[in-house]
């Protein structure tokens, strides 16, 4: 993005604080970008067990079938800020989480979960399994370096007209009405593709502080491939949840696909969209094109990923765009 665009997005954005993003296109990198994804990895921990208080059961009360599956919890993935796991609860679960986020569990108890871009250092997976014993498993949150920029100018605080949020309201309700779908899709449990090829002209997690005070961190990825037009396709399975016909104030032609289990996908600043809510796409599938509508100053397509409120890194689930 150039920066004198981001002071005035961030002045019509701080009232809107459910703001997918808006970027523009910027030239390429000449100083140290954020880390590039790390392979894969696995954390062994030895779980914490705490068991009810025993109890004298009826002797014509049967005890709940227990689920198949392992004494605690097994996971791999992505253990970074931004990153994300994918897992399998321990046998006889009855519900899980992480941390207070509640786990959607499949058929199998299989589970996905991930950290945010400000995540701490740990975080706990946890259990409860229906005579109410309470599995504890810790995970180990890497930190990264972002792109960070120290500005020694105050940044604008006023905040975005009236005129300018009667437009905005109604259509941050569309996008937190289409996230709290929760469409069935078995997307996330698929390696993401790269949905265009290109370079890559803004990254996740970077972010501007002015005189010390934080501005909003870049929420997805940007990839620039030169012209306006140019076709993209779905980077996992999903069901669209969301497929403008008007262009939004800033994310412009908008299209957010679900992948399951809370994990979504938003791509902004289209020109055309070939979907419908409604839709099921299929990885590879030609979904759109590439624009520059809404709040942008060249064609590109910012693709963001959230889980939940969890926003994600798309580089951790492709690796380098190659």
């Amino acid at each position: 993005m150039t920066f004198p665009a981001i002071v005035r997005l961030f002045a019509a954005a701080s009232a809107a604080t459910s703001l997918l993003a808006a970027c523009n296109v910027v030239p390429a990198p000449t100083s140290a970008t954020a880390p590039a994804a790390t392979p894969a990895s696995t954390q062994v921990v030895q779980p914490v067990v705490t068991r009810p208080a025993a109890t004298t059961q009826a002797a014509d009360t049967p005890a709940p079938a227990p689920r198949a599956g392992p004494s605690t919890f097994t996971f791999a993935g992505q253990l970074t800020q931004g990153g994300w796991i994918r897992g399998q609860a321990p046998g006889g679960t009855v519900s899980a989480s992480l941390g207070d986020q509640q786990l959607a569990l499949d058929a199998q108890g299989r589970f996905f979960a991930a950290f945010d871009r400000d995540a701490g250092p740990t975080a706990t997976l946890i259990a409860r399994l229906a005579d109410d014993t309470a599995i504890e498993s810790p995970v180990s949150v890497a930190p990264r370096a972002w792109n960070i920029e120290r500005v020694n100018l105050a940044r604008n605080l006023g905040g975005p007209s009236e005129e300018f949020m009667r437009r905005r309201r109604p259509e941050l309700a569309q996008i937190n009405a289409a996230r709290a779908l929760n469409a069935e899709s078995d997307g996330w449990r698929q390696d993401f593709i790269w949905p265009v090829k290109g370079r890559i002209s803004g990254r996740f997690g970077s972010q501007r502080i002015y005189a010390g005070v934080p501005g909003s961190y870049h929420s997805g990825v940007d990839i620039a491939t030169g012209e306006s037009g140019t076709a993209y396709v779905a980077p996992a399975d999903g069901v669209v949840v969301l497929a403008t016909r008007t262009p939004f104030s800033l994310e412009g032609y908008l299209l957010i696909i679900d992948h399951g289990m809370g994990l979504n996908s938003a791509f902004l600043h289209n020109s055309k969209l070939v979907v419908n809510k409604g839709d099921i796409v299929r990885q590879g599938q030609y979904i759109g094109n590439i624009g520059s509508t809404g709040s942008a100053t060249g064609p590109h397509l910012h693709w963001s990923l959230k889980w939940h409120d969890t926003r994600l890194d798309p580089l951790l689930f492709t690796g380098p765009l190659g």
